[in-house]
């Protein structure tokens, strides 16, 4: 299976009631399903597949209250597998290390076999941070093209396109194995026929032997606006409290000019990065 083509999907309660007076958010089984982004994701890999002759794997990490909407993607002509994977609460699915996730997800993916794409959605509707792709990516070691707004085929590669600043676009040549999320945008799921719908609501769902929360979670231990490190700074000097909040505010200080670093690594832009963050104060020096 060298040319897989994987969908990796993320189930949610796409209407979930909150509580006005405590904050608590319940999630109702009957409202899960697929996601904009998700719905998008899968088709790109169905439209990968069918340009490549190769079997499509819709894959998620859910409990077993997905398997019926795992049995869409089966339906559409996916083979799919479900990867176990319970929270006790909507703040503790919030706090499961996304990092460990992707390694579940990733290992559960190498028992099928080498993925050639893997497609998923560019956030998800419940904790829309974006990083699982990155993490996944990692663990597949796999090239990487996130937010994609198109995906087609390119030769032995695929030709991406995402977004810029201004209404500009770039557009990206990605090798494979790579992983790539998409934004729901101009692309819709096909519908599968009733035959195959029938069919498929009583096919088996494959479950992974390996387990997402057993992998490892983040300990929330509490919850706060962000506030940046206090810095020492020297006593104002004047004879007025004009000049001396003249001196607080820097205004009569010539101050650095713009500096466009472009590194040629990555490396090497951390570095220019720590560098500022070190003269800037923010950072303990090196």
């Amino acid at each position: 299976m060298a040319d897989l083509v994987v969908a990796c999907l993320r189930f949610g309660d796409l209407r979930p009631s909150v509580d006005p007076l405590t904050g608590t958010v319940s999630r109702d089984p009957r409202g899960f399903d697929l996601s904009a982004a998700d719905a998008a994701a899968l088709e790109h890999a169905l439209r990968l597949g069918d340009a490549w002759s190769a079997p499509v794997l819709a894959v998620t990490a859910a409990p077993s209250s997905a398997d019926p909407l795992l049995r869409t993607a089966l339906a559409l002509g996916a083979s799919v597998l479900r990867v176990p994977w319970v929270a006790s609460s909507y703040v503790a699915d919030l706090a499961l290390d996304e990092r460990a996730l992707a390694l579940a997800v990733a290992s559960a993916i190498r028992g099928v076999g080498s993925p050639s794409v893997v497609v998923c959605g560019d956030v998800s509707s419940d904790r829309g941070t974006g990083a699982f792709p990155a993490y996944l990516a990692h663990a597949l070691s796999a090239a990487q093209a996130l937010g994609l707004v198109s995906l087609s085929v390119s030769g032995n590669s695929l030709a991406g396109e995402r977004r810029l600043d201004g209404g500009r676009r770039e557009r990206l040549r990605i090798p494979r194995p790579a992983v790539c999320s998409v934004e729901a945008a101009g692309v819709r799921l096909r519908r599968a026929s009733l035959p195959a719908t029938l069919a498929a609501s009583s096919g088996a769902v494959p479950v992974a032997a390996v387990s997402a929360s057993s992998v490892g979670s983040v300990e929330v231990t509490g919850v706060g606006p962000f506030r940046p490190r206090t810095r020492v700074v020297p006593a104002p000097a004047g004879d007025s409290s004009r000049d001396r909040l003249m001196q607080l505010t820097g205004v009569l200080v010539a101050h650095d000019p713009p500096q466009i670093v472009a590194p040629s690594s990555a490396a090497a832009a951390a570095d220019a990065l720590l560098d500022y963050l070190r003269r800037r104060g923010y950072a303990a020096p090196a």
